[in-house]
């Protein structure tokens, strides 16, 4: 496991590809770590430490962890 204590844009690269199979997300193909900006890193590390704190997840927080990702991604200024 990479140390993700340093915003690189292959922590966020590592994250995002985490959480997109612990949640089994259907719509991986769209989160692209590509998408989103090391101005976030630190967001996205909060999520990804929730995500791999459990084990298992409700369909309801699965679409919350989803809904944040995607507001970071659409908050990426491109």
């Amino acid at each position: 496991m990479p140390d993700l204590s340093q915003p690189s844009q292959e922590n966020v690269k590592y994250m995002i590809e985490e959480i997109k199979n612990k949640l089994r997300m259907a719509s991986g193909a769209a989160m692209q770590a590509s998408n989103f900006n090391l101005d976030q890193y630190e967001d996205i590390k909060d999520l990804y430490e929730v995500v791999a704190s459990k084990d298992k997840f409700s369909i309801s927080e699965v679409e919350a962890l989803v809904s944040e990702l995607g507001k970071l991604r659409s908050s990426n200024p491109s």
